[in-house]
């Protein structure tokens, strides 16, 4: 069964992390070299169709069952002025998601997506973190277990993202708390803040680490103290992703940061996940490095949603389709030299 009982068993769970397959790997290593093209000619799409194989433990992975899982909650620290929109907008979006009108609406269709949206508690905003811990334990868990949740049976492929108004500013914190650096080096425009803006973001994540400096710094510690219920589910489908062996596309800053607390302490979490883009919020590529991942695109977008991973998952399939769809020189009859 999915979820986590305790901090005990989220942190435990962080411990037992399978692994690739080796045999796939290197079966999907041979077959890329057998096909139809120069050796390492298809770059990138040769990469992800190996590194898929080596989760779905064959050397022909295929996506039949994809999921893009977006994760909406409310943030009590948005009293200090750290967005450009109200936190009622965080319902309004989902709602425009149920009624199929938003951006990740579109992107998941044409990626072949199924689309699940989860709200938690939108009308009980987290606690205000810069004067106490915004999750108690129960929330917490109850917002990982929600997240695990969203992986089932036949999933071949999530794509995490969420919606939450102040989030960015969250996310700063955590990235902060989990990797160094000072909040100006995390804190960006969010949904388009001016710099009175980006300077409140700076001084309520500052006063947030001060408040929580002593303590403990486990990877769920941080994430109760300082994340949300969206950004605590993101990391609930993460690992519950990992123990069932699913493919993870992560989206931008923010559904990145909900990994970093974990990844800082256990660096082998990011294994089954791909970077589906680089957003245009400053401290995105700053995370990527932290988290060792190499986006597949950069274009320019920093909507969330889950937009851009969505995007990448068009790059993904079509990283399958050289992969399984093509000749080998055997096949074609033509001689193994080029």
């Amino acid at each position: 069964m999915s979820g986590f009982a305790s901090s005990a068993a989220f942190e435990a769970a962080l411990e037992c992390l399978p692994m690739a397959d080796a045999d796939a790997v290197g079966a999907a290593r041979a077959r890329q070299a057998s096909l139809t093209k120069p050796a390492g000619s298809l770059g990138r799409l040769e990469e992800i169709a190996v590194f898929l194989a080596g989760w779905q433990d064959t050397p022909r992975p295929v996506i039949e069952q994809a999921r893009a899982a977006i994760f909406a909650g409310n943030h009590g620290f948005v009293v200090h002025g750290v967005s450009a929109f109200p936190a009622s907008v965080t319902a309004a979006m989902v709602g425009n998601f149920s009624a199929g009108g938003a951006a990740i609406n579109a992107l998941a269709a044409a990626a072949g997506l199924d689309l699940e949206v989860v709200a938690l508690d939108l009308d009980r905003p987290t606690a205000d973190f810069t004067i106490a811990p915004a999750m108690d334990e129960a929330v917490c868990l109850a917002a990982l277990s929600t997240g695990a949740a969203v992986i089932r049976p036949g999933l071949d492929l999530l794509v995490v993202g969420e919606m939450g108004i102040g989030n960015s500013t969250a996310a700063a914190a955590l990235c902060a708390r989990s990797y160094g650096g000072t909040p100006a080096q995390w804190v960006g425009p969010g949904t388009g803040v001016d710099a009175d803006g980006i300077a409140r973001k700076v001084a309520v994540v500052e006063r947030a680490l001060a408040f929580h400096d002593a303590a403990p710094r486990t990877p769920f510690e941080t994430l109760r103290r300082l994340g949300g219920r969206e950004t605590a589910a993101i990391a609930g489908a993460v690992l519950e992703a990992r123990r069932q062996r699913v493919p993870v596309v992560l989206d931008g800053f923010i559904s990145c940061s909900a990994i970093a607390p974990l990844a800082a302490a256990v660096p082998a979490i990011t294994d089954h996940c791909l970077a589906g883009h680089c957003s245009a919020e400053p401290g995105h590529i700053r995370l990527l490095g932290h988290l060792g991942l190499d986006p597949l695109l950069s274009l320019g977008m920093r909507l969330g949603e889950g937009s851009g991973a969505a995007v990448a998952v068009s790059v993904i399939r079509a990283a399958l389709a050289a992969h399984n769809g093509m000749a080998t020189f055997a096949e074609a009859g033509v001689a193994d030299s080029l």
